[in-house]
């Protein structure tokens, strides 16, 4: 499966299909905190990256492993992709299984980018930084997306879009968790309106060192400050807990025991897509379960013996 991976699980859509329409690492930021490390091709262009048709197929395909969420996202920004909402028609057209899209909002002040997720069933954008100079250092978005436009962008998606709108926020130890950066979210969040507030922080290996996680207690003081409160969503244990789940990162588990390896060795070993790799990763190393070592710039895992 080329396009689609899955189902895996997620904090916020339980059993998430996900479907990538976006080659690895073309995005519209670079952001510190990601988990799949630096962007190769930073862009703003929009078009069909990857077959419409093959897509379609690869999701039909997928529907028998009974995924809760269609989810729009993986590799790169999936609002890069021009056929986006002939892609969600289609979906719809098959099944009742609802799509999700999980988008860093960056481009929502483009009015054919909020057109197009119009027919989605769900929007999850996200938002790092309350202001210009923080958006420039977490974000290092592409030099076409001022931060007060990007804002704009999601305060209009809000006003036209009838479905559910959660926003995401990812906080990082020095950058956004003191009291004026937390103000200035707030302050966004007040003008965007969304219905849901989830907050979150940098709990996986990424693109940079600087890029630390928020201690819980923390997390909780800063949840309390928006109107209604928002959400922690760092803890995701019970999903992870099902028998489907278990047996692929068991086997992931079990791979790195062999010998140590990096994320490139066990997508290609198992056959898995890098972002679910990803996610069994994460897991095993909040377990306590892994080693993490850097050879040649590079991050290994090896598995821990009990």
């Amino acid at each position: 499966m080329a396009y689609t991976f899955g189902p895996v699980p997620s904090r916020r859509l339980g059993r998430s299909l996900g479907v990538d329409l976006i080659p690895f690492k073309t995005c519209t930021y670079d952001c510190i905190y990601c988990q799949l490390g630096r962007t190769t091709n930073k862009t703003l262009q929009r078009r069909e990256w990857v077959a419409l048709d093959d897509v379609i197929a690869e999701v039909r395909a997928k529907l028998d492993a009974r995924p809760e969420y269609i989810t729009l996202s993986g590799s790169g920004e999936p609002t890069l992709y021009s056929r986006i909402d002939e892609l969600i028609g289609r979906i719809h057209s098959f099944t009742r299984i609802p799509v999700a899209v999980l988008t860093n909002g960056s481009i929502l002040w483009q009015p054919e980018v909020r057109r197009q997720l119009l027919g989605a069933d769900l929007v999850l954008p996200s938002l790092d930084a309350g202001d210009e100079r923080t958006f420039l250092a977490v974000n290092r978005p592409h030099a076409g997306i001022p931060f007060g436009v990007m804002v704009e962008g999601l305060i209009r998606f809000r006003e036209e879009y009838r479905g559910p709108y959660w926003l995401e926020i990812l906080l990082l130890q020095g950058y956004t968790d003191d009291e004026a950066a937390v103000h200035a979210l707030v302050e966004c969040v007040r003008r965007i309106r969304p219905d849901r507030v989830q907050l979150n922080t940098a709990t996986r290996p990424a693109a940079e060192k600087s890029a630390l996680a928020v201690h819980p207690r923390r997390m909780a003081e800063i949840a309390t400050g928006f109107d209604p409160p928002a959400e922690v969503i760092a803890n995701y244990r019970v999903i992870h807990g099902r028998s489907d789940f278990r047996a692929s990162r068991d086997g992931v588990l079990e791979m790195i025991r062999r010998r140590p390896c990096s994320l490139e060795d066990i997508v290609e070993g198992l056959g898995l897509h890098r972002n679910e790799v990803v996610k069994y990763v994460e897991e095993l190393d909040a377990d306590g379960r892994i080693h993490k070592c850097r050879i040649d710039g590079r991050l290994f895992y090896s598995g821990k013996h009990r």
